[in-house]
């Protein structure tokens, strides 16, 4: 049986190849089985379909060396049809009466918000490590952020899908977020808006209550749960981790398909993953922040998200408590365990460009000249 270190040791073989195979729209490391640790580890490769073309250029294993020794062994690959993965914010307007799609004051992860246009999810409420007092909302930059620029976006709850409208339902503004960028690798799609005022944003989660922190980590097989504006409350698993993988923006900031790095990809028996979701976060069985979706598979059964331990490396945040306490960051089995996600590098962390958004309009123009 090969372990996730030699699963990873194969799947960077296959990066090399990738842009050659046809089809072939993330590489990953799981399980063989897709259930648990009997069959070890092997390389997930997601694919648009189960066409001849794309099986034709899909190995059925990678042989590498054994780590610490000579040997070779052959890692399997485990090809899932997933179509193409899309971001996922909801841009048409939908029934604001679901429960998830009204007006909430104060506002706590699980409920719609965006700008004038758009509704995704408020993902979790945060606050930062120097300054607990001071709260924020942490969702993607798709949904906080109207171009992926540093002008001035609005945020409103409602989203703008759910009847959100400017000025009568703002409840802050974009604060900072990270770029996504067209032709370099992207770790994440993360972005936090601060407040008009802290009182309007409540540390809480919808159905769950208090969130008591979040994981450095977490491994393939574990069980997420999650609440997002249009599937409500879902759970699922986690079917890879360390995945590359491709994801259409569509036209949204010029950005078209752009690639992902290390992201997770987590299955659900029903839709995870649809229009309005994009910014929910997966939470553990214990209630501890895990990861923050941001976009989807065609159906709407895969999750495409990171590990919520990134976006908070990147802010200097921590899970905002009513006390105004330091929440607890929980660390998740054996340090360096590649069966499990892992915290950005330094390296890695100086590649993750965070921008400051614009306070207000006027100071975007000034910016613009």
């Amino acid at each position: 049986m090969a372990t996730f270190r030699e699963a990873l040791r194969a799947k960077r073989q296959l990066l090399k190849k990738w842009r050659k195979m046809p089809g072939v729209v993330g590489i990953g490391v799981g399980y063989v089985n897709g259930k648990n640790k009997k069959g070890g580890a092997c390389i997930v490769m997601y694919t648009v379909d189960a066409s001849a073309k794309v099986a034709k250029h899909c190995p059925r294993s990678v042989t590498v060396n054994r780590h610490l020794s000579k040997a070779n062994i052959s890692v399997p690959v485990r090809t899932i049809v997933s179509g193409r993965c899309c971001c996922h914010p909801l841009v048409r307007p939908g029934a604001a009466s679901g429960r998830y799609r009204r007006r909430i004051r104060p506002v706590i992860a699980g409920y719609s918000v965006g700008y004038p246009g758009i509704s995704g999810t408020a993902g979790l409420i945060v606050s930062q490590a120097a300054r607990r007092a001071r709260r924020y909302l942490l969702s993607n930059n798709h949904v906080l952020n109207r171009n992926n620029t540093s002008g001035y976006t609005e945020t409103i709850q409602p989203g703008g899908a759910d009847g959100g409208r400017s000025g009568v339902s703002r409840i802050g503004r974009l604060y900072r977020f990270v770029r996504l960028r067209k032709n370099a690798v992207n770790y994440m799609d993360a972005a936090i808006s601060i407040p008009t005022r802290s009182s309007l944003l409540a540390p809480r989660y919808a159905t769950v209550g208090r969130v008591r922190g979040h994981v450095r980590g977490y491994a393939v097989g574990t069980r997420l749960k999650k609440v997002g504006r249009t599937t409500g409350r879902v759970s699922g698993t986690v079917e890879s981790i360390h995945t590359d993988i491709e994801v259409d923006y569509g036209s949204l900031g010029g950005l078209g398909t752009i690639r992902f790095r290390n992201q997770t990809v987590i299955r659900g028996q029903t839709a995870v993953s649809l229009a309005g979701d994009s910014g929910s976060v997966w939470l553990t069985s214990g209630n501890y922040a895990a990861a923050v979706n941001f976009a989807g598979s065609e159906d709407g059964r895969l999750s495409i998200s990171f590990p919520v331990q990134w976006a908070m490396q990147a802010f200097g945040l921590r899970v905002a408590t009513a006390t105004g306490k330091i929440s607890r960051t929980l660390q998740t089995g054996r340090r360096g365990h590649l069966g499990y996600t892992q915290p950005l590098t330094p390296a890695q962390l100086r590649r993750v460009v965070t921008k400051k958004a614009a306070a207000s309009r006027r100071t975007a123009k000034k910016r613009g000249r």
